[in-house]
């Protein structure tokens, strides 16, 4: 019995021993441009789904049909959204190929209103995926869900007028804007003010 208690310690011991040379020995690659191993992926991906899962079962679902609410969330999700998981007619953006893991296709592949409310809420652990909830109320968060269920099938030119119709707000942009229209925008922002210190 005491031989069977000392190897049983013994292999905890040598076991936290080669977790902490593990750990310390810098050996685990954790740069974004290297893949988990494939049994090492498999688990994260078991973890983060059964996390959410579970605390995604006590989301209430409002009304999603709104049109205004819809509207909203088209220029919300194009302000927030899709650099990373795209749009109707868009295959690529400057941030996506970096991501790892890779953010889904939203505008391809629906997502359960409980889930995706939580998800953007709450966001993903060392994923990319920030917590929205920080910044956003929920009935913001809520108006991305409702257009997110009528983004898979909507073409390019309806999701561009969407986009158009949808109102601004503290945070939302046009997506067809660009980073030369922001500085040009704040340029002018600039030169207005100057010439108003001026007058007095």
């Amino acid at each position: 019995m005491t031989r069977v208690v000392a190897g049983a310690l013994g292999t905890v011991v040598v076991l936290l021993m080669g977790g902490l040379i593990f750990i310390f020995s810098g050996i685990f690659d954790v740069s974004a441009d290297a893949p988990h191993w494939p049994i090492t992926r498999k688990i994260m991906e078991i973890v983060r789904d059964r996390s959410v899962e579970v605390r995604a079962r006590a989301v209430s679902v409002p009304n999603l049909s709104d049109d205004q609410a819809i509207l909203k969330g088209a220029g919300q999700y194009a302000a927030m959204c899709a650099n990373c998981h795209l749009a109707p007619g868009q295959e690529r953006s400057e941030i996506r190929p970096g991501l790892y893991p890779q953010p889904p296709d939203l505008s391809k592949h629906a997502v359960d209103p409980k889930t995706a409310f939580w998800v953007i809420k709450h966001g993903i652990k060392m994923s990319g995926m920030p917590a929205w909830g920080r910044s956003h109320d929920d009935a913001t968060l809520w108006s991305i869900v409702a257009f997110m269920q009528k983004l898979p099938g909507t073409s390019p030119e309806q999701y561009k007028e969407m986009v158009a119709k949808a109102p601004t707000g503290e945070h939302t942009e046009s997506a067809d804007r660009s980073p030369d229209d922001h500085s040009e925008k704040n340029a002018a922002s600039g030169k207005a003010g100057s010439k108003a210190n001026h007058k007095h």
